[in-house]
């Protein structure tokens, strides 16, 4: 009979190490993209759809609306820390594509819209028409 080793698995101090320890290269690849935080109210009047965009300029920035789904994708950058002085111990900021998309339902005004971004957060109010009927709720008979 052959005995092999085996880790304690309840040895802690080892288990944490390995943990802190442990450094995983985290690389976006070019397709990956990232989805920001959002957060969707429905109101009486209109949808308010308010999106996490951090470190996001106005003009990188691209909102459409096409065949009822809303896309919203900008480009997070970061400065060129290269040139400067110092090393680099820890970078969480995140940076690369953002992409995040929405079906809007039949009963909105597409054409009036409106978006707004400040302090890293971008608001958008979607109006819904007045006179839509909400779909009538119907069975469907199974054969």
């Amino acid at each position: 009979m052959t005995l092999a080793a085996r880790e304690n698995l309840f040895d802690i101090d080892r288990l944490v190490n390995r943990l802190l320890h442990h450094r995983p290269k985290v690389e976006a690849a070019e397709s990956d993209f990232l989805a920001p935080r959002v957060d969707i109210k429905e109101l009486v009047n209109h949808y308010e759809i308010t999106v996490e965009l951090p470190g996001v300029k106005k003009d990188d920035l691209n909102i459409t609306l096409e065949d009822g789904l809303l896309a919203i994708t900008a480009e997070a950058q970061q400065k060129d820390e290269a040139n400067q002085e110092g090393k680099v111990i820890r970078q969480e900021r995140r940076q690369g594509k953002l992409v995040r998309s929405f079906t809007i339902g039949n009963d909105v005004q597409e054409k009036d819209i409106d978006a707004k971004v400040a302090d890293g957060v971008l608001t958008l109010d979607i109006p819904k028409i007045e006179d839509a009927k909400a779909p009538e709720k119907h069975s469907i008979p199974v054969k």
